[in-house]
């Protein structure tokens, strides 16, 4: 049985100080790396023998604006099937370089999921082979889930705050 200890000494012994971070919330292992090396830890995790982590679960996005320099993240959940393992990913970038490399070398179902990511925050995903939006129109001149956008329309005149506990 594979252990979240045993996997992050070994990222550190073959990644060294290019992974960083690392926690455990919910028992999840979690860890932080650099746009250059994402697709070799991903690979490693894949093609190694033991831990086999050939399910690419999910990627999004976030945007921390209040974070200077690392305003944006882009997140992996990646799954072994065989030993049924998990492992999430972070690579934070600066809002004035949103490119990272594009995982559709490694798994063909990161094609949606990055388009998604693509569409709702702008990160360009370098490689893609279709990289346009998938939710939304493609006239849309912004990203909708950033940060940047206030969670109501303070013209509305149609809501009383008292009755929503303001």
């Amino acid at each position: 049985m594979l252990t979240n200890q045993a996997v992050a000494e070994d990222l550190i012994k073959q990644f060294g100080a290019d992974v960083y971070d690392f926690d455990e919330p919910f028992g999840l292992l979690t860890l932080s790396t650099t746009r250059e090396q994402i697709v070799p830890i991903l690979l490693y995790l894949k093609d190694h023998k033991t831990y086999q982590i050939n399910f690419l679960t999910d990627i999004t996005g976030i945007h921390y604006p209040d974070e200077p320099g690392r305003e944006f993240c882009v997140v992996y959940h990646a799954h072994s099937l065989v030993q049924n393992f998990r492992v999430r990913i972070k690579v934070f970038l600066a809002e004035a370089d949103l490119h990272i490399p594009s995982m559709t070398v490694l798994y063909a179902s990161a094609n949606w999921m990055e388009r998604e990511t693509f569409d709702f925050f702008g990160i360009q995903f370098d490689g893609h082979p279709n990289l346009t939006r998938i939710l939304n129109m493609e006239e849309m001149d912004y990203h909708p889930m950033r940060k940047q956008y206030p969670l109501e329309d303070g013209t509305r005149e149609d809501k009383i705050d008292a009755l929503f506990g303001r």
